[in-house]
């Protein structure tokens, strides 16, 4: 069986979770090139406009990563910098990705059902004042820190810039306790996945993101 969840707790991030091994398949459908990172495995991949970068995730995969990159340089040995998503410099990541970035996480190891999720809000262009950082729009916690938006020390609730995320997509995980309403599961063994950037194909780089939750095309 496997469990899907989107959150916000960098940017956006999408949730999934499964029991048995799946693949992924990470397309891009910006009109513009997508550095995509996946983490523990998979490193990283440049994927130019409609491009796809298969993943094979084992079971047992936990604390797993997907994300988009933006504006970035590399050299011939893979090192450089990215203007949104950097994961230390390197081409082939080994740890999270640097907010402001669009994410899903994933691990294999539980069930139940599930469905597509999504975000095709222009977060960037609405994006709140307080938040803004070149390149993209920064989760509350990054920029301000505190009880309030990173819930550290106990219990905590939605805020007037977490609910600015949860209005545009409603599947994502919006503050660090929002997994009540962000949280799902999807059948295991059959099903594989894919992870894709713009599936509207927009033309400004706020990476909506879809996951959907089956070999389905995205919408």
């Amino acid at each position: 069986m496997a469990c899907l969840r989107s959150s916000f707790v960098f940017f956006l991030l999408a949730f999934v979770t499964y029991t048995y091994a799946a693949t992924i398949e990470v397309r891009n459908n910006c009109p513009y090139t997508v550095w995509a990172a996946s983490t523990p495995i998979g490193g990283g991949r440049r994927l130019d406009r409609g491009q796809t970068w298969v993943i094979n995730a084992p079971r047992g995969t936990k604390m797993a990563r997907i994300w988009g990159r933006t504006n970035c340089n590399f050299d011939g040995a893979g090192r450089g910098s990215c203007q949104t998503g950097d994961c230390g410099g390197v081409l082939q990541c080994t740890g999270w990705g640097k907010p402001p970035n669009t994410l899903a996480e994933y691990a294999l190891d539980h069930g139940g059902k599930c469905h597509a999720i999504h975000c095709t809000a222009n977060i960037n262009g609405e994006c709140p004042g307080s938040l803004r950082v070149p390149g993209g729009c920064n989760n509350p916690c990054t920029t301000f820190g505190g009880q309030q938006y990173c819930c550290t020390q106990g219990p905590c609730g939605p805020t007037d810039l977490s609910r600015f995320f949860k209005q545009r997509c409603t599947d994502a995980y919006s503050y660090p306790q929002d997994d009540p309403t962000s949280t799902f599961t999807c059948p295991s063994g059959s099903t594989n996945y894919r992870v894709v950037f713009c599936p509207n194909g927009v033309t400004s780089p706020n990476f909506p993101l879809e996951m959907p939750s089956s070999d389905e095309e995205a919408k």
